[in-house]
Order: structure tokens, then C-alpha cells, then sequence
């Protein structure tokens, strides 16, 4: 399905970010991916990649570091050629009531969900209006849409990834560029993995389907939306919660 295309995809050593990067990779997509250290995690990745007989190569990069992204952004076009697929994914919490936040949980949050996302897409954006086509995914949560408590500067990171992506649509429909948004519920990730057995009882109570979602369940539709069955999509925010934003 997407043979001869290259993906870039932050935060792609584990989680959400892993599991596109694997579905993308069993149909023959070239992978880039980006994580902030080299670890065992990321040795792993990229082996599971390669044992897919596509060209992958990982890159350490701070996505709220703006020249770090356009220093890594000509690096990965200059190693695969070209650029088709950009999935903005990386992400961080730092949770407490709005009170007790500090300007270190607001801002390395805003930095790196909201700004993180925006500098990576200024980075490659060039590349896509050139060749005139590209598809951007921008990872985003529906507790962007709804809020959430303890969760203020996440819920306003992720609203604004909504309407970033929104614009981006609006700005480049016309050179065939799509951009969308995906808006996980609550996905068995590291991030959930702290929750305690209460709170996770708790909110499979918000969720018709009664349970959580499966990293899976997000690469499904990250594959969706990049192949030409989603030729016309663009501007939208595609939920993933099991009904909980029903």
C-alpha cells in the first residue's frame, strides 16, 4: 500500500508512535523516526522495522528545539531523498490540578505537544508544497476537545494541535497537502501504565466499549488516513475512544 513512501514520525520508540511506525513498515513504507535519547528501546524499534525489509534509520532529536528540528529535518531528506508521510506524535503529561502547576509543567508540556508539532511541520512543509503532495497526521486526544481535570496544559496543548491542523488543511489543500488530526481516548501506553486500578476502573466506566484502547487501534487509522482511501479527508479531528466523547 505504501511502497516507495517515506514516513517521518516523532516519537516513534514506543507506544502510539512504535505501532504506526510498525503498521506503516508491514506495508512497505520507508521509516524515519525520532526520539529524544538512543536506548534499548529505540535498538529494538528499529530492528522490528528493518525485519520488515524497509530502509529505517532513527534520529535523536528535542522536537521543541527549533533548530535541532530543521537540522534533523534536512538530515532525513538528504538520507531517503523525499519525504511523503509526516506524523507528529510526541507528547508528554504532567498532570496536577491548575493550581499547583508550575511554569516547568506548563511550559515543557506546551513546548513539546503544541510547539514540538509545529516546528516539525514548518520543518518538512517546503518539501511537501514542492513535490506538490504530503500527508501530515498530528496526534492529538480527545481530552483536547472535552478537558479534563488535573489536565489543563495538556487539554490546551492538544486543543491547539486541533485547530493547527485545522489551518494547515485550509493553507495547503490547494498543493495536495492533507493534514488531519487523530484524538486518542485512553490507549494503553506508558503514559496510562501510572494509573492506578481505581482510577483505571473509573474511566472504563466513561467508555461504552468498557475498556481501554490498544496502541493498534491508533496505527489502524494512522494507516487509513495516509493511503488513497482517505484521498478526500483533510481537516478533520478523528476520534479514538472506544464512544467515551459521545
Amino acid at each position: 500500500m505504501l511502497k516507495n513512501k517515506v514516513a517521518v514520525i516523532t516519537g516513534g520508540s514506543r507506544g502510539i508512535g512504535k505501532a504506526i511506525a510498525l503498521e506503516y513498515a508491514k506495508n512497505h513504507c520507508d521509516v524515519a523516526f525520532i526520539a529524544t535519547s538512543d536506548n534499548e528501546s529505540t535498538k529494538k524499534t528499529l530492528d522490528e522495522l528493518k525485519s520488515y525489509g524497509i530502509k529505517s534509520k532513527f534520529y535523536i532529536c528535542d522536537v521543541k528545539d527549533y533548530d535541532k528540528v530543521n537540522e534533523v529535518s534536512k538530515e532525513i531528506l538528504a538520507d531517503f531523498g523525499n519525504v511523503d508521510i509526516l506524523v507528529n506524535n510526541a507528547g508528554i503529561t504532567k498532570d496536577n490540578l491548575f493550581m499547583s502547576l508550575d511554569k516547568d509543567d506548563i511550559d515543557s508540556v506546551i513546548d513539546i505537544n503544541l510547539k514540538g508539532t509545529i516546528y516539525m511541520t514548518k520543518a518538512f512543509i517546503r518539501a511537501f508544497v514542492k513535490k506538490k503532495s504530503g500527508v501530515i497526521i498530528n496526534i492529538s486526544s480527545v481530552v483536547g476537545m472535552m478537558g479534563n481535570t488535573g489536565q489543563a496544559n495538556y487539554a490546551a496543548s492538544k486543543a491547539g494541535v486541533i485547530g493547527f491542523t485545522k489551518t494547515i488543511a485550509k493553507e495547503y489543500g490547494k498543493r495536495n497537502i492533507r493534514c488531519n488530526a487523530i484524538a486518542p481516548g485512553y490507549i494503553k501506553t506508558d503514559m496510562t501504565s501510572v494509573l492506578s486500578d481505581d482510577k483505571n476502573d473509573e474511566i472504563k466506566k466513561m467508555i461504552p466499549l468498557s475498556r481501554m484502547g490498544d496502541a493498534k487501534d491508533i496505527a489502524g487509522l494512522a494507516l487509513f488516513l495516509v493511503s488513497d482511501y482517505a484521498s478526500y479527508i483533510t481537516g478533520e479531528v478523528i476520534k479514538v475512544d472506544g464512544g467515551m466523547y459521545i
